[in-house]
């Protein structure tokens, strides 16, 4: 059974030394540093810092060696060729590792303060095995903070086993827990060797599989560094290719099968939820963006793989990913990619048109078999409903909305108004709010129900006077609210759509200059890029021309 609770107070005093940190680095003279830096600072409860230099050739090895002339708590070793992956360097670092317990750092993240003494006492305090902690990915250069699965690190836990709390495989994540080393050597727990993407999933499966007591905490135990315009892109978004989802498959597959063969059916059955749950939609999200030859390979390999998931364990994944499971399995080819992607963001954006078959929704006529369930049961805030937005930047900036119905469920509610709130991406402060009337679209020949609304944006309220970061762009992303006459109401993201998707220079009273820039991101919402002044036009015509 999980018990969820504030731990009891823990040992006065922790004990000194106990934790070996393996960090491992790959080329990465330029951030290794940090990394090893933060966890050389985690204090006494640190026996050892094993950095493991898997053969670089940009003087990483070098600046490890000069690290540890500093501090002989830190011991590299450097491997004489290039493993290809992750799992062999981090074994070369288990191997070597002494201490009581070992926890796992990439070359281009870092420990916050206190990491390794907040799952140490967590460790001691439950006698458990595992412990895992809470870890944000930093969007860099930005700064925004987005936390990892934090539904599962809102409180303190002790669960007795994974096989009592399926909900612990969505986090796949290794760098964020404290093992005891003599439990990972009890199991033969290692990471797989050599050129095996997504080793983390098939470690963490392992770990999962064998632990009789794994504790949760609240506490944030690590940093994980999201550098999109890297020169040089980390696993997790170097997504161009398709070996990297036919790696991630295979890794799942395997994770699947460690929990199959240790009895644990229910991990099993997790898993897949959380496959098509996450790393569908995740993918999903991006296959318009993909040339023809990778969706073709993407979508054979994606059908061959869901053929193997039964009809009970697409149930249990949430609406918007079971559709998108259902779609690939039906049709033998890609189709429909802008409507796919609209539905696997989040929030999902169900298009039209809506099609039924023997008075039940389905996905296309020509798909029939595909069928929407749940949509007449589903909670109003739960509805993948889309409001299309048309952006006019301008002298006077206007918005014009159109919310489409659903199957009827909004012409039951009746829609009166909508809000749309602006939001500041890098930390999510709330900006102006603009407020309109729905009024129902005129009807015609085959058309849909809709609202239509415009709402007029203030773009210069969005400029901080005297920021630093005023001349550079400062994303929002835009959210609206719509309420209904019988009390109900839901929120959703807006659809990118019309000419006005382009960036323009305006005067502005206050600023001299202003540039706007409405766009859509990945998943087809809006969002809008904002920047102030002569300076950062000059600086953004600067970068454009040259490239």
């Amino acid at each position: 059974m999980k018990e969820a609770r504030e731990p009891r107070p823990g040992p006065t005093i922790t004990p000194k030394e106990q934790v070996s940190i393996v960090v491992i680095a790959f080329n990465d003279a330029v951030h290794v540093r940090d990394a090893v830096r933060s966890a050389l600072a985690q204090g006494d409860v640190v026996r050892e810092v094993i950095a493991v230099d898997d053969a670089s050739t940009d003087g990483t090895g070098e600046a490890l060696d000069a690290l540890a002339h500093g501090d002989d708590r830190l011991r590299v070793i450097h491997r004489t060729e290039n493993s290809g992956g992750c799992g062999s360097p981090r074994n070369d670092g288990l191997r070597a590792a002494t201490g009581r317990f070992v926890m796992f750092l990439d070359s281009d993240d870092v420990l916050p303060p206190n990491a390794a003494r907040s799952l140490l006492t967590a460790a001691l305090h439950h006698d458990a095995p595992v412990v895992a902690g809470a870890c944000v990915r930093r969007e860099l250069p930005a700064g925004r903070d987005v936390p990892w699965q934090p539904a599962l690190y809102r409180e303190a836990a002790l669960h007795q086993s994974a096989e009592d709390s399926p909900q612990l495989i969505r986090d796949t994540l290794c760098v964020n827990k404290l093992y005891a080393t003599a439990f990972l050597s009890a199991h033969g727990i290692a990471f797989p060797e050599g050129r095996y993407t997504y080793e983390d999933f098939v470690f963490t499966a392992r770990v999962l599989a064998a632990a009789s007591r794994i504790a949760t905490i609240p506490d944030p135990v690590y940093v994980w560094h999201v550098r999109r315009s890297a020169a040089r892109q980390s696993i997790s978004l170097a997504r161009e290719d398709v070996t990297n989802w036919q790696a991630r498959i295979e890794a799942h597959r395997a994770s699947v099968q460690i929990f199959q063969d240790a009895g644990h059916k229910a991990l099993a059955h997790a898993a897949e939820t959380k496959f098509l749950d996450h790393d569908l939609r995740m993918y999903v999200r991006e296959l318009h963006t993909r040339g023809s030859d990778y969706r073709t390979a993407w979508w054979r390999l994606t059908r061959d793989y869901l053929a193997g998931f039964d009809e009970a364990g697409l149930r249990a994944a949430r609406a918007p990913a079971r559709w998108l499971a259902r779609v690939v399995l039906a049709s033998p080819t890609p189709r429909d990619l802008e409507r796919l992607t609209q539905l696997a963001a989040r929030p999902g954006r169900l298009l039209p048109p809506y099609a039924e078959a023997d008075g039940q929704a389905v996905w296309a006529p020509d798909l029939p078999q595909v069928g929407l369930d749940a949509l007449g049961t589903k909670p109003m805030h739960r509805l993948p409903v889309t409001i299309d937005a048309e952006p006019a930047i301008g002298p006077r900036s206007t918005l014009r909305l159109r919310v489409h119905d659903l199957y009827g469920r909004l012409s039951a509610a009746g829609p009166v108004s909508i809000d749309i709130e602006l939001r500041r991406r890098r930390d999510d402060r709330r900006g102006p709010v603009h407020t309109a009337a729905l009024t129902p679209a005129p009807p015609t020949a085959g058309s849909e129900t809709c609202w239509t609304a415009e709402v007029v944006l203030d773009l210069a309220t969005l400029i901080e006077r005297g920021s630093a970061r005023s001349a550079d762009p400062e994303p929002w992303d835009l959210m609206a609210e719509v309420r209904c006459e019988d009390g109900d109401g839901f929120r959703a993201s807006l659809r990118a759509m019309g000419p006005g998707l382009r960036r323009r220079v305006l005067p502005s009273r206050r600023h001299g200059l202003l540039l706007a820039q409405p766009y859509a991101t990945t998943g087809g919402a809006l969002s809008l890029r904002v920047a102030a002044g002569l300076r950062s036009v000059w600086r953004i015509a600067a970068r454009r021309f040259g490239r």
